[in-house]
């Protein structure tokens, strides 16, 4: 079975920051935040020392029989837009990215239009959430994705691009940065783009209402996808047959339709719950899909969203001068 992993991340200079401050590299695929937190095991043992390269995430990819991949950004690692850009220049045929910005930032418009115009990225991630994105370090000043002027800004010079892609990581419904309501409300507005949330939402099966809730308004709206990228570890399960993901993402595919689901790992760290193994072959062993669905799931609906060919192209137009790779 052809696969595309939908949530995928390199790391070639560790730059994770957060509500927690920095995040420092230990080497051995551990790291530290600044709030003396307990030390992650960042990468699974193989995988990288302190980065995760394009090449030794090749590596992994042909051994898991993994087509291609989804490069998105998290601030658990630090945006890593320019050497997302650089993996994908180079491998083309494995690779489609998207960047990362926070609209807080003084240049925020210049960085995104450099990203778009002149680095030909078709996709662009919203990493919010208060518990690992934006919304922890901007705490005083929270902001929804629909009201909020600046990213109103980046949508509007983004609907000129159509079938662009906004994925988005807004947390769990504890925290300030949960907005499902929002990615409804963004679908209605800019039709012509396309909207993929991270993480199935962050389910529960002891409150699979909630999580009905937020599918339900987004059913209307075509253009809003869902990937199940580390509900494992969202739903805190370590080991098969992860009987509470299923239920999470039989309640989706009833909701939304299997054309409207992505799969993705959210590796390397997700790795180190499961292995990578489990994680990309876990659904092959349930009943949820049937065996044209699971292609749709693994395959087809990240190949038809991620790499349209108007995305496919604009990468290959772009040739900044300063790559180097």
């Amino acid at each position: 079975m052809k696969k595309i992993d939908a949530h995928f991340h390199l790391v070639r200079s560790l730059a994770g920051f957060n509500g927690k401050g920095s995040l420092t590299a230990l080497g051995n695929g551990r790291a530290i935040w600044d709030n003396n937190q307990a030390v992650l095991k960042l990468f699974p043992d193989g995988w990288g020392d302190d980065t995760f390269t394009a090449e030794s995430a090749l590596k992994v990819l042909a051994a898991n029989g993994i087509d291609k991949a989804v490069l998105l950004q998290g601030s658990l690692y630090g945006f890593q837009n320019y050497y997302s850009y650089q993996a994908v220049k180079k491998y083309p045929d494995r690779f489609i990215g998207a960047f990362s910005v926070d609209p807080f930032s003084e240049f925020y418009m210049q960085i995104v239009k450099r990203h778009v115009e002149e680095l030909g990225f078709r996709a662009m991630k919203f990493e919010i959430s208060q518990g690992g994105g934006l919304t922890g370090y901007h705490l005083t000043t929270p902001f929804r994705l629909d009201t909020d002027p600046r990213v109103g800004q980046i949508f509007h010079y983004l609907s000129d691009y159509p079938g662009f892609v906004v994925t988005v990581d807004y947390g769990d419904y504890t925290q300030a940065s949960y907005q499902p309501e929002a990615i409804a409300n963004l679908a209605r507005m800019y039709p012509e783009l396309d909207f993929v949330v991270c993480h199935l939402s962050f389910p529960s099966a002891d409150h699979l209402n909630r999580l009905q809730a937020a599918l339900n308004q987004w059913q209307p709206y075509p253009n809003i996808y869902t990937d199940i990228a580390a509900i494992q570890d969202i739903e805190n399960e370590t080991t098969e047959p992860f009987l509470r993901c299923q239920q999470d993402v039989a309640l989706a595919k009833e909701a939304l339709g299997a054309k409207r689901i992505i799969w993705g790992s959210d590796a390397p760290w997700s790795a180190t719950f499961n292995s990578y193994h489990s994680l990309s072959t876990w659904l092959e062993r349930t009943s949820i899909f049937t065996t044209e669905e699971l292609a749709d799931v693994m395959y087809n609906n990240a190949e038809r969203i991620y790499f349209k060919k108007t995305a496919v192209a604009a990468v290959e137009a772009a040739n900044d001068p300063a790559l180097k790779v």
